[in-house]
């Protein structure tokens, strides 16, 4: 059943064409946390952890890289210059570089470099900084093709912490959650050509979520968390075909991506905005319940596991958080980890990925029957807030110091041990 799930998944929700073990924007080729069905994971891993396979220093930024046919995209700042990189995904070998002048300085977090993950589609790269400069790269040689000024042509505010939603791509479409309220422009589509405007929608601010692509009632949807709703958006036209109130005001952040569960999507926040379930039906949507219990995470989107949720319940910076298995229509617990620390995941080969933010890598058995560790090492010395990409084997996991290689199938490398230089 979970196979047969898992492969009309992939035929209707697949936008980003790729092959087997490519990983060419958030949360994977399907956008959902799952890898491909190629990748097959070591049963276990060496005394010491995970082999390392390279590493190298990277600036500043939470955004996770993207990789396309051995080729890992990295982008992070250094100084005043945002800054894309093509490397070697096997070796870290730089291939072409990218920079560009960015001036934005954190305010409620310190953070200055980019948080939205890459996006590589048909030779391109498509990135999304911080201070809102939305580029078009060529993928072979760094070359940029066009580039946006969103914030300046929206009359965007810089947020809490910047830019952080990476766009997507449905047909010949860039979406973007721009944020442009005040031009009825929070959600834009570019063409992927020349970055031209071909419509807006939304008088919204941005959320740090990521549009995802959805097959819903016969057509392709682009769902949106945006700063106070979750929407269906018409991705030919812009034309919104539902929303709920998501979210609130003041000092809050919606950060977590939606998730489609058959006809029903799912939402959560932390910050008293907690869990939403909704469902689509070919002529009406309704909302199926909103609390803060089972799941109110803070950034982290939860995986679809055989019917069920896995995810985190909880915030980083004052916690607790627990990792927590639940039915997403009854709200059932399934199974709980209490305390367990604030934590990204990718599921693959029927095992989880789980990339701690304190630095540590933990394998356990996807299920939704129990929790059943296989593995745990430290991998980074410093907090880890950027979402980790699966390639063939290869684990990219990055802090704001460094950028490492992990190979997952004992290939020989040397155990990874933490960057000492790295600190909180």
């Amino acid at each position: 059943m979970r196979f047969i799930q898992l492969s009309l998944l992939i035929i209707v929700c697949l936008t980003v064409p790729c092959q087997g073990g490519d990983w060419p924007q958030i949360m994977g080729p399907y956008r959902n946390g799952h890898a491909a069905a190629s990748e097959s994971l070591a049963a276990e891993w060496p005394a010491g952890g995970p082999n390392l396979k390279w590493q190298r220093p990277a600036g500043s930024g939470f955004a996770g890289v993207a990789v396309f046919q051995n080729v890992a995209i990295l982008f992070h700042r250094i100084e005043d210059e945002e800054i894309v990189e093509a490397l070697k995904a096997d070796t870290g070998e730089v291939l072409w570089k990218h920079q560009s002048p960015v001036s934005y300085k954190g305010t409620f977090n310190p953070n200055d470099g980019p948080i939205a993950v890459p996006l590589i589609y048909k030779n391109r790269v498509y990135v999304f900084g911080i201070a809102g400069h939305l580029q078009c790269l060529d993928f072979k040689t760094g070359k940029q093709i066009w580039s946006r000024q969103t914030h300046k042509d929206f009359q965007v505010g810089e947020g809490y912490f910047g830019v952080g939603s990476t766009p997507l791509v449905i047909k010949d479409k860039l979406l973007v959650n721009v944020g442009g309220k005040r031009q009825n422009a929070g959600i834009v589509a570019f063409s992927l050509d020349q970055g031209r405007t071909l419509w807006q929608t939304m008088p919204d601010d941005a959320s740090y979520s990521s549009p995802i692509s959805a097959y819903l009632n016969g057509s392709f949807v682009a769902l949106f968390i945006t700063r106070l709703h979750l929407a269906g958006i018409d991705p030919e036209n812009g034309n919104i075909l539902f929303q709920f109130p998501f979210g609130k005001r003041g000092p809050t952040v919606n950060g977590a991506n939606p998730v489609q569960v058959g006809r029903h999507i799912f939402a959560t926040a932390s910050y008293g905005v907690g869990g939403f379930l909704g469902e689509v039906k070919v002529n009406s949507t309704s909302e199926i319940w909103r609390n803060e219990q089972p799941m109110s995470s803070q950034y982290t989107t939860p995986i679809e596991y055989d019917g069920a949720l896995i995810g985190i319940d909880g915030r980083q910076d004052v916690g607790p958080a627990r990792l927590v298995c639940f039915d997403p229509v009854t709200r059932k617990v399934l199974w709980a980890e209490e305390n367990y620390g604030y934590a990204t995941l990718i599921e693959a080969d029927n095992k989880l990925l789980i990339m701690k933010t304190d630095g540590t890598l933990v394998m356990a058995t996807a299920s939704k029957e129990e929790y059943k560790e296989l593995g745990r090492a430290q991998v980074l010395n410093s907090t880890t807030r950027a979402l980790p990409a699966l390639s063939n084997g290869l684990l990219f996991v990055r802090d704001t110091k460094s950028l490492k290689c992990l190979t997952l199938n004992n290939s020989g490398q040397s155990p990874v041990t933490p960057d000492k230089s790295s600190s909180n």
